[in-house]
């Protein structure tokens, strides 16, 4: 009995400091250890702990060693603090042992906690029984019993966890009070209440719902709107996240004065199941889109995409608000294709789309606030509610945007940062933006850049606007003329909307008006409609730097350019010219069809031209081409002394600056093919403008240092044209030099092409010329390019005199790369002669200089020529062996006119050896190789060759066949070889004679 006495006089409170009290009597529970460990077991009511969880839950990771001990001390000194009166060697009644653990039993309603929890179900009972006024004094009165933090004074990572929930359950016990208080209308008397309770917990949404539900109800709208962007700037600061779902619903029903507000409703943002009532008052729908193109044409696959986009904003695939950039040059459609996706997407967006011209290309941009100033009266908000701030417009607006599904279009943006402000920033709702500038840094934002359209689209808008049964009736002059209009939509509507206002013309009346590239932009303006216009638009937001660049860009007449060639026009470095070249990009002015390499649309080229040359002296446009003529001349010398060591065609060049900088001969080759197009577009320019010599001169010296790429084959036909301008040009202004220079490659051309009269002719005069002005800059090429032409012709002692006169020349100067050409060469030529020793002789010494001085491809030439006598005396490995050789160099090195050439020998030499099945190999690859180039001679060659290798294998109809080709080729190139090949056919009785 003296037991449960002593028990029912105790108390104990943990929803403040660890305390208890022995009737009336507070007693000393001792050290904060041993307090954190009473703590404990009171929170446990009754169950029972283990001394692992006791050490674990006092001192965590950091218990002493002998931890177990000291806890048996503070358990005794506990039970004797609690039980003072229980005699020496009798059984605690209220800290038990129970197993190794411990528990304390305590009468009910000895702990305040118990307490607490048992007046708030009573609460809550009350407000579930509809007596919200009892509910709140129950809610009050449990409240009271906290008397400061839980737990005070316990230590511990137990005591630091409970003291967070009991707080964490006290706050939502006051939040469910004040819930109640605003049913009760108690909103007057709990506002202050809430500010204290919201400043000290900035973050609950709930607290500030319930604030800005009391202002709003007590006519103090203004500050219950300030609460809430108090709160979205906290919650953005804080957590970098926007305000909850609930709470942006409150916000908008204060925004729109709900009428319903003004009732006792209670805001429930405890409960996550629970749908928040939705706004009595409807906010207005808009529908500002522009009208539907009636006639858009074209774009499918582009549209789908962005639909598929738009729509993933109601499916739920897009993770946050989709937005699609569009953008593309001035005049390819962009708002045409914004505005035929926004209304084919009308359904996905029942609350109505938003419509926003920016204004981006103009010097009066549409300000965002301005934007949104309109967005906001248009979603029903009156003008004297509008903030005036850009950040609270953007709130205010992206808070009513908030549960709704709305596309916004912005169009004509400038930039990112005037975008920003304006994107709706919770799903359901989806953006598209069009600009003229690659809005890379806009975030999340799907990027589409939009080229011109396909040859087929472009012809079906032109048919579309102008007619369809006009177009049809001239197909081939309309596409002339969507061609001339670069496929650019507005140019294409241009042209058909002037067509079809004027009956009397016909489509192909306006392709000799499109053709005068001075006057086609004129050509592109109907009514308010003009293409030079649109790209004034884009052009006037350039910088000083920008426009100057885009400016020159537009002299060189090549399909594009490099960077490095940019930079050369400029006069700036890689690195600079790069970076402004990549902002013409991102502003549409300019494209970027390769890393590193940037060209215009035709239209912008000529709009380019046009402020060229209202903009820049004629004397800073003929520097520009100066320098990028200066920079190509450097390139191809470097590429040529790569290519081809020891030539004394890349020292007797004159170069003015630097050039690109190679890292090997075969990258040396492989610039000059990418940048073919571009250097044949310099030269020929360079033959058109030039009134002097000095002018013309680095074009035809370009010319000479260009050789690795004749000899690669793919450039055959540019070679012939920008020679004969040269040429024509040279002889016009009385330039020896340059026609010099030029007919000595004309001479090359012509030679390849196996004209061989005529290459003699051009290398004959060539020589002249270098005898009569002394120049050796190519004066041992031509008296070994003459030797070999006629050699070609069979006239073996004639060829073998003009060697002797280039070994001459060679040796007078120091050239040994020169010498051991001449010895190679030189070996067919004794071959023809019967000389078998001298041929093998001077092809072995040729070969063993080149190898000396280490010239890859003078070492290549020399493999081919020894192989090829080596084959003819039957030494057939060896010569196998130099042909395979040579082979991978010249393939290495892209020389595909020799690749051909060994390929042929090769299979010569398997017919030679009777393996008819690799001679066939090889032919076939020959074959393939002179047809891509366009070898007439060449492709003759390995018909030949095969012809005779199938002929060995016993196709005789194949056989026959290919040497008909090849006789027919030869034939009219006028080639010696058309008789062996006559002969041929005539031993086989296939041919009459």
């Amino acid at each position: 009995m003296a037991g449960h006495a002593i028990e029912s006089e105790l108390r104990f409170a943990v929803l403040g400091p660890v305390r208890a009290w022995r009737g009336g009597q507070e007693v000393d529970l001792g050290t904060p250890l041993q307090r954190s460990i009473l703590g404990m077991l009171l929170l446990r009511e009754g169950r029972a702990v283990t001394p692992t969880e006791m050490i674990d839950a006092v001192w965590g990771e950091e218990a002493p060693p002998r931890a177990l001990g000291a806890l048996r001390t503070y358990v005794s000194r506990l039970r004797t603090v609690l039980e003072p009166h229980r005699p020496a060697r009798t059984r605690p009644e209220l800290l038990t042992s129970v197993g190794r653990g411990y528990a304390l039993r305590l009468p009910d309603g000895a702990l305040d906690l118990t307490r607490f929890e048992r007046g708030i179900a009573e609460a809550e009972a009350a407000r579930r029984a509809g007596k919200p006024a009892e509910a709140a004094d129950g809610m009050r009165g449990a409240l009271a019993l906290f008397e400061g933090e839980p737990l005070a004074g316990a230590v511990g990572p137990y005591a630091d966890h409970q003291r967070d929930r009991l707080i964490e359950r006290r706050l939502s016990v006051v939040e469910t009070l004040m819930d109640v208080d605003l049913e009760l209308g108690n909103h007057p008397a709990i506002v202050s209440e809430l500010v204290a309770l919201t400043a000290d917990h900035p973050l609950r949404e709930r607290l500030r719902a319930q604030l800005m539900l009391a202002l709003y109800r007590c006519g103090r709208q203004g500050d219950a709107l300030a609460v809430f962007t108090d709160t979205r700037e906290a919650l953005i600061e804080e957590l970098g996240v926007e305000p909850s779902r609930e709470l942006t619903v409150l916000h908008q029903r204060i925004l729109a004065a709900d009428p319903a507000l003004a009732v006792s409703i209670v805001v429930d943002l405890a409960d996550d199941t629970d749908e928040a009532e939705e706004p009595a008052h409807e906010l207005p729908r808009p529908a500002q889109l522009p009208a539907a193109v009636n006639d858009f044409t074209g774009r499918k696959e582009i549209a789908g995409r962005l639909r598929t986009l738009l729509s993933s904003a109601q499916s739920g695939t897009h993770e946050g608000v989709p937005v699609a950039a569009i953008c593309g040059i001035g005049g390819v459609g962009k708002t045409a294709l914004a505005v035929h996706v926004a209304h084919l997407s009308d359904d996905q967006f029942p609350d109505g789309q938003l419509y926003a011209d920016l204004r981006g290309y103009t010097d009066e941009a549409t300000a965002p606030e301005s934007a949104l100033g309109a967005f906001l009266r248009a979603l029903g908000i009156p003008p004297d509610v509008i903030p005036e701030g850009l950040s609270e417009r953007s709130a205010l607006y992206r808070s009513l945007l908030a549960e709704r599904r709305i596309l916004v279009l912005l169009d004509n943006a400038r930039d990112a940062k005037q975008v920003s402000p304006l994107l709706p920033g919770t799903p359901g709702c989806a953006a598209i933006v069009t600009s003229r500038v690659k809005l890379a840094d806009l975030p999340s934002a799907r990027l589409i850049d939009l080229d011109v359209m396909e040859p087929d689209e472009a012809l079906s808008l032109f048919a579309t606007v102008a007619g369809p049964e006009r177009v049809a009736a001239e197909h081939g002059a309309a596409m002339d003329v969507v061609a001339a209009c670069g496929f650019l939509p507005l140019a294409v509507r241009i042209v058909a909307a002037r067509l079809a206002a004027r009956p009397s013309w016909t489509v192909a009346s306006l392709v000799p008006r499109l053709a005068d590239e001075q006057r086609r932009l004129d050509e592109l303006r109907v009514g308010n409609l003009a293409v030079e216009a649109t790209f004034a638009l884009g052009y006037g937001q350039l910088d000083a730097g920008q426009s100057r660049a885009f400016r020159l860009l537009s002299l060189p007449n090549g399909p594009d350019i490099s960077a490095g060639a940019a930079a050369a026009v400029l006069s700036m470095s890689t690195f600079e010219t790069e970076d402004l070249l990549e902002s013409l990009v991102d502003a549409s002015l300019l494209e970027a069809p390769a890393p590193g390499r940037y060209r215009f649309h035709d239209l912008l080229k000529l709009f380019a031209r046009r402020t060229l040359e209202k903009s820049e002296r004629p004397q800073a446009r003929t520097m520009a081409l100066r320098r990028l003529l200066g920079f190509y001349l450097a390139s191809c010398q470097s590429a040529h002394r790569l290519a081809y060591e020891g030539s004394m065609i890349s020292d007797n060049l004159v170069v003015v600056g630097s050039g690109h900088v190679f890292t090997s001969a075969d990258d040396a080759v492989a610039w000059l093919i990418a940048e073919g197009d571009a250097l044949f577009a310099a030269i020929n320019q360079a033959a058109s403008a030039s009134r002097t010599g000095e002018q013309l001169l680095p074009a035809a010296d370009m010319l000479l240092a260009m050789e690795p790429l004749l000899e690669s084959g793919t450039h055959t036909r540019e070679f012939d044209l920008a020679t004969r301008a040269v040429l024509a040009t040279g002889q016009r202004i009385g330039d020896a030099g340059s026609e010099l220079r030029a007919r000595y490659v004309l001479g090359r051309v012509l030679f390849a092409g196996n004209q061989l009269q005529q290459a003699e002719e051009q290398f004959r005069i060539v020589h002249e010329l270098s005898v009569d002005r002394e120049e050796k800059v190519v004066t041992g090429e031509v008296r070994n390019a003459l030797a070999v032409v006629v050699g070609r012709q069979r006239r073996h002692t004639e060829a073998l005199n003009w060697f002797d006169a280039a070994m001459e020349f060679y040796r007078e100067n120091g050239v040994p790369a020169g010498e051991a050409l001449v010895l190679s060469y030189s070996a067919r030529e004794h071959l023809g002669l019967g000389r078998p020793e001298d041929a093998i002789a001077a092809a072995e010494k040729g070969l063993a200089i080149f190898t000396e001085i280490g010239s890859g491809a003078g070492t290549a030439r020399a493999r081919y020529h020894l192989g090829i006598v080596l084959s003819r005396v039957g030494r057939i490995a060896e010569a196998v062996h130099h042909h395979a050789e040579c082979l991978s160099f010249f393939r290495a090195s892209k020389q595909r006119v020799w690749e051909q050439r060994v390929c042929s020998r090769l299979a010569e030499t398997f017919i030679t050896a009777e393996r008819y099945s690799d001679a066939v190999r090889h032919a076939e690859q020959a074959l393939v190789v002179s047809r891509e180039i366009g070898h007439p001679y060449g492709e003759a060659l390995s018909l030949a060759v095969l012809g005779k290798a199938l002929m060995g294998l016993g196709s005789t109809t194949r056989s026959t066949d290919c040497l008909r080709q090849a006789f027919d080729i030869f034939s009219r190139l006028g080639a010696p070889e058309a008789g062996d090949i006559k002969a041929l056919l005539d031993n086989a009785q296939v041919v009459e004679t």
